[in-house]
Parts: C-alpha cells; structure tokens; sequence
C-alpha cells in the first residue's frame, strides 16, 4: 500500500501543474481578452460621443470649405466609395482566379509550398509599401500623375492576398465528393469549376471581398501621395484627376487641432467612416451566414 502511494504521488502532482497550468493560462487570455475590449470600447466612445455633434444633413450633403475647417464631408464619402467600388471590381477576377488556381491545379507540395508563402508574404507587406510603389511605378515612372484609378489599383493589390486566402478557405473545404460526382455526371475541369467550386464557395469568395473591402476603405498611406488631394477637388470626370476621401480629410484636420471646428468635423469625420466600415464588417457576416446556408440546401 506505501509504494502504491509513492508510486501515485509524482502522477498526481503532475496532474495538479497541469491544471494550474490550464487556469493561469485561461486567466490571462481573459486578462487580454479583456484590455482588447476595453481598448475597443474606448475608442467606439470617444469617436460616437465626439463625432455626433458634427453629423447632420449639411455636414454629409455639403462640401467642405477652408481646408475642411468649415463645411461638410459629401466628396469624400463618394470619393472614398468610388475607390473602394473600382479596387473590389479589379481585385474579384484576380483572386477568385488565384484561388481556382492554388485550390484545383497545382499538384505538388513544393509548388503549393511557394504558392502559400507568396500570399502569405503579400498580406504581410506594410500598406505604405504599397503607396509607394504606386508612386515610384505609376506616378515618377509611367508619369501618370496623382489619380484616383492608380489608387484604386494599389488598393486591389493590397486586398488581393485576403480575397484570394478567403475564397481557397472556402474552395478547399468542399468535400472531394462534390468533385467525384461532378466529374462522374460528364463534366469536364472548367464545368467542375463553374457548376460546382465557385457556387459552393460564394459565401467565402464574398466574405473576403467585404473584409478586405473595410480595411481598404480605411486606409490613408497606399492613396495618399498617388490619389488623393487635401481640399480642392470635387468628383473626378476622368480617370487621371484625384479625388478626396475621408481618411485623408481626417488627417488634414488632425493637424488644425488648435481649431476647434476644424477638430470637431475631424471627429465627425472619423465617426462617419468608423459607421462605414462597420457596416461592411455586418454585412460580410450576413453574406456569410445566408450564402453557407443556402450552398448547404443546394
């Protein structure tokens, strides 16, 4: 009976470190979970209690006048959805594509290996990267000046790399089945690929396009210097003209911070955007949940 006791009692007490373990570790995600939450709501506050004094109909309908200080925010709300619309537009064809490619035709570990640390190498690149490699090739190399397009441009390249991992995701968890019998039916690769991948992966391939769409249309450093001028512009009637848009507005007027009108439509500014990429961030999660539904009774 004691050397059963003894035998147990190291057992049990690395039984015991195991679970304190768990509860310390438990502990501290919470601890974080809880500072990233706080920090969230802190900054949701600020932005709603300041920004709200701001917003009316004239502060959203008119244009902005002396540099912003005065005036409303109507070009730059269209001239930062004219951007987003055009980057989503370039960027769908590239990363549904992409992702066919990386999900259906390559074969081995190796290519897919490259083809995974590419993308993933992509996503990583800071966003001014992207800002200035639209300036150095579009605008000192090809010289085609500060436009919006080149800016919508930089912006498809920068959500190519989330749009194109969100519809593989979607792409590769379709079971090989769904394949099996396409191909047993008569169809051929590209009648597999329409009539069977790119319907069953919508759900993803339109999450991806609205999470990359939020991040971009929130982004000053890619369009700053290559699309986008600080006051002065209204719609462009070309593709060659810049546009005004709002996270370039609120950093215009984050430096008049000694002018209280100037400040306070920054803080509407910021609350206007803050409302747009909220809405996006909804409406992917809807498109996700309807469409997964419905390829599921499919």
């Amino acid at each position: 009976m004691g050397n059963t006791r003894v035998q147990n009692y190291p057992k049990n007490e690395a039984i015991d470190r195991r679970i304190i373990g768990d509860y310390i570790f438990a502990a501290l995600t919470r601890i974080a979970l809880l500072i990233c939450v706080a920090i969230l709501l802190a900054l949701s506050t600020a932005i709603i209690f300041q920004g709200i004094r701001a917003i009316n109909l004239p502060f959203l309908f008119s244009p902005s006048r002396d540099f912003g200080a005065s005036g409303g925010i109507v070009y730059q709300i269209w001239g930062s959805l004219l951007l987003a619309v055009t980057a989503s537009l370039l960027v769908l064809p590239f990363a549904v594509g992409t992702a066919i490619f990386r999900s259906e035709y390559l074969k081995t570990d190796k290519a897919k290996r490259l083809f995974d640390l590419s993308i993933f190498s992509l996503n990583g690149v800071p966003s001014i990267t992207y800002g200035l490699f639209g300036l150095i090739l579009f605008v000192n190399v090809l010289g085609m000046g500060v436009s919006w397009f080149v800016g919508a441009i930089i912006l498809a390249i920068m959500m190519l790399p989330t749009v194109t991992l969100s519809a593989f995701q979607a792409m590769s968890s379709i079971p090989e089945t769904y394949r099996e019998n396409g191909y047993a039916l008569g169809l051929n690769q590209s009648g597999v690929i329409r009539k069977i991948i790119l319907p069953q992966s919508l759900h993803g391939i339109v999450t991806g396009l609205l999470i990359a769409l939020a991040r971009a249309v929130g982004e000053t450093a890619p369009i700053m210097f290559i699309a986008t001028a600080f006051s002065g512009v209204t719609m462009p009637k070309s593709l060659y003209e810049p546009v005004a848009t709002l996270p370039t507005h609120i950093l215009a007027l984050a430096q008049q911070a000694t002018n209280p009108d100037a400040l306070r439509n920054a803080w509407g500014a910021s609350l206007t955007l803050m409302f747009i990429v909220i809405c996006l961030s909804a409406l992917a999660f809807y498109a996700r949940r309807r469409l997964q539904t419905l390829s599921e009774r499919q």
